[in-house]
């Protein structure tokens, strides 16, 4: 492009057709017409594609053609066939339902490939699915910003992954800052995008800006699902104009659109009209008032063709026989010598490519496509870019890691509110429960609470990372986007999304210990309080990875948060404080061992009941709190341990230790692991669920229909 600061002046070649045979009215000139060499065409053939209609009732009825509501199918495109070439943006037209966004699908490979039949080609060779990846982009139809953002940063990240590493930062800015102008979007660089509840861009400038996203490295394909949609007519004329100087900069431009004005019309270099999934004209604008002049439905003078065609189309399939008629008429007129001879005169006879697909995207290489920003200044430049290998990724993934981190932090940043509400969550949730056990004793009556207090609390810590739930499914389609071409690898955004979590749940685990430890009264001195901290933060660490995996599982907020409340419930059941070890049947054991709590539960026990092993917690009498005796005379119960001692022989009293820690720990069936093999266990947890959500990301984010 013009602004990447690369020199894109296209090779030209002369066209000597007029001169020789005369123009197409008999007349002849000698003027030269000068006609850009085409590198690139897009061929399909025959597109053909089905999904299974589903099933509308249990009952499996059959049709009037002796099929079975099951094994129908609804066609969903029916035999396209066209070509796009560089230079040039192909528009796809058609109603609702019409199949646009299906074709486009089809075109950029995100429709399973055993599924469409019919054939994709570029300069006529096969199109791999990995390679297309590299060498085009896709805009969707729904804006797919991070609101908080500004329009420079927005476009700055994507120059991050998507331009290699060896393009210095101060060119990948000079590209963003080209490429803010080509967009027309000067005004509002350092405006954030913005969302229901912050103020920022229009909505016509956010499309450009996703537009800007995906062409930061000069896609040799750019495909667009209704870029238009949505917008006033001004807006999606300047949209359009915007994709018409990416078109003639060298690229493919492919896009589906409702309904264009007649100024978008006259942008337009290749129509595809479809109704039903099946081709109901295909040639170039000008073409359309001499297609429906030979139809018998002439376009009346000052209509707009592209709508005169589309309310036709619209009410041949409101009729019982369709556009049957239309289908037909098309294949007829596409086959005669003067349709032929206009679809020429308007391509260019030499509109052909003249390379093999490999020296095509070498030259395009070369000449600063998908590493724009590297110019080639001598021709001994120009032949080493031709021979480098288009990589899949543009950087090594700790520079994506990097910058992903970087892009989550000023997230984060931004949104302070977020944080502070779960802080204030943990800080409430923590005075309430150093209030209520406030200064523990050393009595049978304060060992039962401490076990309250550490169930309530280790709970506390994965309930309160249920936030991070939303979190993903939040950016889910932004990463859908980004990765589906290639910006970054799935494994960097995994790391990145726990490194931009883990920070905040330190600052969280020191308040919740800090208010609580020493009010609670709890044993272990600095050494106890740090391991505290420690097991806090491993819980928070373990909560936070289950919730984003859940996150990547779970489609849905409401069904995702239903989720986690009803695991975690089963966590903190069978975690050994409502029931011990000893007690849970065999069939449900299994359940222990991979609750989340039990891990954290049994290191806070140890941690307080085995720092001092000697230390008392049941004294004589004290061994009758909580029965029918313990309500007896003080005296009373004296005299009742004292013939206790006489009668079992053995020698203790009012002030003999009945119970140490050691003694809660084993009642409690709390001796498989150590207090820091608990905390480890935990930790582990934390990262078994990041890698279980890589493997989510991995095998659920194709962006391919079935």
């Amino acid at each position: 492009m013009a602004t990447s600061g690369v020199d894109t002046s296209r090779d030209h070649v002369v066209n000597m057709q007029a001169t020789a045979d005369g123009n197409a009215d008999g007349s002849t000139t000698g003027e030269l017409i000068c006609r850009p060499a085409i590198h690139f065409v897009l061929a399909f053939h025959d597109l053909t594609y089905s999904v299974r209609r589903p099933r509308r009732s249990f009952n499996r009825s059959r049709g009037d053609d002796g099929t079975t509501d099951a094994v129908r199918r609804n066609t969903l495109l029916d035999g396209i066939s066209g070509e796009a070439r560089e230079g040039e943006i192909m528009a796809v037209l058609g109603a609702s339902g019409a199949g646009k966004s299906t074709l486009i699908d089809a075109l950029a490979s995100r429709i399973q490939r055993e599924s469409l039949r019919g054939a994709v080609t570029l300069n006529g060779d096969a199109l791999d699915s990995r390679l297309l990846r590299v060498i085009s982009a896709y805009v969707m139809q729904d804006d797919l910003l991070y609101p908080m953002l500004t329009v420079a940063e927005t476009l700055m990240y994507s120059a991050e992954f998507r331009l290699p590493r060896s393009l210095s930062t101060s060119k990948k800015r000079s590209r963003v800052q080209a490429l803010i102008d080509q967009l027309g979007l000067r005004g509002a660089a350092n405006t954030i995008i913005g969302d229901e509840g912050h103020r920022g861009v229009s909505g016509g400038e956010r499309r450009r800006v996703s537009i800007g996203i995906d062409i930061i490295h000069d896609p040799i394909i750019l495909f667009l699902d209704e870029p238009t949609s949505g917008l006033d007519s001004t807006s999606a004329f300047m949209v359009v104009k915007v994709l018409q100087r990416i078109a003639q900069s060298g690229s493919v431009v492919i896009m589906s659109i409702h309904q264009p004005s007649y100024r978008i019309l006259g942008l337009l270099d290749r129509l595809l009209f479809l109704s039903k999934g099946r081709t109901v004209y295909y040639g170039p604008p000008t073409s359309l008032p001499l297609f429906f002049s030979e139809l018998g439905k002439p376009i009346p003078e000052g209509e707009n063709p592209a709508e005169f065609a589309l309310d036709h189309i619209r009410e041949l399939d409101g009729t019982h026989a369709g556009t049957e008629e239309l289908v037909q008429f098309n294949k007829s007129w596409q086959e005669k010598p003067l349709s032929r001879a206009v679809s020429a005169a308007s391509a260019g006879p030499l509109d052909r490519p003249s390379l093999s697909l490999k020296e095509a995207i070498c030259l395009s290489v070369a000449r600063g496509k998908l590493v724009s920003g590297m110019s080639t200044t001598s021709a001994a430049d120009a032949e080493v870019a031709a021979t480098t290998k288009v990589s899949t990724y543009a950087n090594p993934w700790w520079v994506e890691l990097w910058v992903l981190t970087r892009r989550g932090v000023t997230n984060t940043m931004r949104t302070p509110e977020l944080f502070q509400i779960r802080l204030g969550a943990v800080v409430v949730t923590a005075i309430i429960l150093a209030t209520i056990f406030w200064r523990l004793d050393n009595t049978p009556k304060g060992v039962n609470e401490r076990f309250s207090f550490f169930a309530i609390a280790m709970s506390t810590m994965f309930y309160t990372s249920a936030d991070a739930l939303p979190v993903f499914l939040i950016e889910r389609y932004i990463f859908l986007r980004e990765t589906a071409h290639n910006a970054y690898r799935r494994s960097s955004y995994t790391l990145s999304n726990a490194i931009v979590a883990f920070p905040p749940l330190v600052f969280l685990s020191v308040a919740f210990a800090a208010i609580t430890f020493f009010a609670v009264g709890l044993a272990g001195g600095a050494g106890g309080f740090v391991f505290f901290v420690l097991i806090v933060l491993a819980s928070f660490w373990a909560g936070s990875g289950f919730v984003t995996f859940l996150s990547g599982v779970v489609p849905h907020v409401i069904i995702g948060y239903t989720v986690v409340v009803a695991v975690l419930a089963y966590f903190l059941l069978f975690s050994g404080f409502f029931v011990t070890r000893d007690r849970i049947p065999d069939y449900w054991i299994w359940f222990h061992y991979v609750s989340l709590i039990k891990y954290p539960y049994e290191a806070v026990m140890q941690n307080e009941f085995g720092a001092d092993p000697g230390k008392c917690f049941m004294r004589g009498v004290q061994m009758f709190d909580g029965t029918p005796m313990g309500k007896l005379p003080v005296a009373t119960q004296v005299t009742v341990l004292n013939a206790m001692s006489k009668s079992m022989r053995i020698d203790f009293n009012s002030t003999s230790c009945i119970t140490t820690g050691t003694d809660i720990l084993a009642k409690q069936a709390v001796d498989q692991l150590g207090k820091w093999g608990c905390l480890w266990a935990t930790v582990a947890w934390g990262f078994l669920f990041r890698i279980l959500f890589y493997l989510t990301l991995l095998l659920g984010s194709s962006n391919k229909r079935r």
